[in-house]
């Protein structure tokens, strides 16, 4: 929803102003949960200098250029043609986690991924040409947001709602205060429904794509997450009287064949885990959490600093935070 809805906010918004306001709603949304963290003495922020450095990053990268670039291409561009170019953030994602972050792509994976993309290429060809600078702004934010997807699905120690809730403070400060600073701004209605677009479209919708990445991959999560822009076509047809076509149809049939190949790129094969102390959400019914709890269901998800012991075995697995070994 964010795209088409963006695109109606940018008539009396600068891109950092919104930017920044869309981030600062997505953390005014999560401060309840952050408040519930630090009564319950859960750590907030990484203790180490490894998971600093990837948060700093994510919040550069995602926070502050992505959401920027993006809406520089929303205002040159169709909603619906910036809704489907996001997926070349798929691409930069499978890419980037190949080359720099150790997670194994399979043949099906890359047979996924290059139908998604042929599914954003054919709702970009049925819109026609969204023109070169608004292509290459969203390119751009693809491209940060890729390595934002890598980094925050290798972030451990905090909860997946830390990790958006200082996303969305320190990166909506920067933003709004740039807009701020640099161009003119009148306080209106604008404000408020920014606030609200972003607790719902950035706050909720990162803490379940984090959660996801966690324990699928970067990659994996943001081929399921590559629907979105179908949705952004549907709310372009309903709130900006964009237009529908075949063309649309079409692409979402190979939307669906790109995530079928996705599902079929699970690997077995023996591997070592090292001995480990870490912070995570966890369940106790995947064979690697087998720490107890009174009373606890082994399917009921939590948090909490644990240990895992040094372990050799076989079994079906995604590139999640336990299993980014060599290949």
């Amino acid at each position: 929803m964010a795209t088409p809805f963006s695109k109606s906010l940018l008539q009396g918004l600068q891109e950092n102003q919104l930017a920044g306001l869309l981030y600062l709603g997505a953390a005014l949304f999560l401060t309840p949960s952050m408040f519930r963290q630090w009564s319950a003495q859960k750590p907030t922020l990484p203790a180490d200098a490894r998971n600093r450095g990837m948060l700093l990053g994510a919040i550069f990268s995602g926070g502050i250029i992505g959401p920027v670039l993006l809406l520089l291409g929303l205002r040159f561009s169709l909603a619906a043609s910036v809704s489907m170019w996001l997926n070349l953030e798929t691409t930069a994602t499978a890419v980037l986690a190949m080359l720099f972050f150790r997670e194994h792509l399979g043949r099906w994976t890359w047979i996924g991924n290059a139908g998604v993309l042929l599914a954003g290429l054919l709702l970009s060809v049925d819109r026609g040409w969204a023109g070169l600078w608004g292509i290459l702004c969203v390119g751009g934010a693809a491209a940060a947001w890729g390595l934002d997807n890598n980094l925050t699905a290798s972030i451990d120690g905090i909860t997946p709602e830390a990790t958006t809730f200082w996303k969305g403070l320190i990166a909506g400060i920067t933003n709004l205060a740039i807009g701020l600073a640099f161009f003119q701004a009148d306080l209106s209605l604008s404000w408020g429904l920014a606030l609200v677009l972003g607790g719902l479209s950035y706050g909720a919708s990162i803490v379940f794509y984090i959660s996801s990445a966690q324990v699928l991959g970067a990659t994996r999560s943001q081929m399921l997450f590559s629907s979105a822009p179908f949705f952004g076509v549907m709310m372009s047809l309903l709130w900006l009287n964009e237009g529908l076509s075949a063309m649309q149809g079409l692409a979402f049939l190979t939307l669906i064949a790109a995530l079928v190949c996705l599902w079929k790129d699970q690997h077995a094969h023996e591997h070592e885990h090292m001995a480990a102390i870490h912070f995570h959400e966890h369940r106790h019914d995947d064979d690697h959490h087998i720490h107890a709890h009174d009373g606890l269901p082994e399917n009921h998800l939590h948090s909490h600093e644990h240990a895992h012991d040094a372990a050799v075995h076989t079994h079906p697995h995604w590139p999640d935070l336990h299993h980014r070994h060599e290949h």
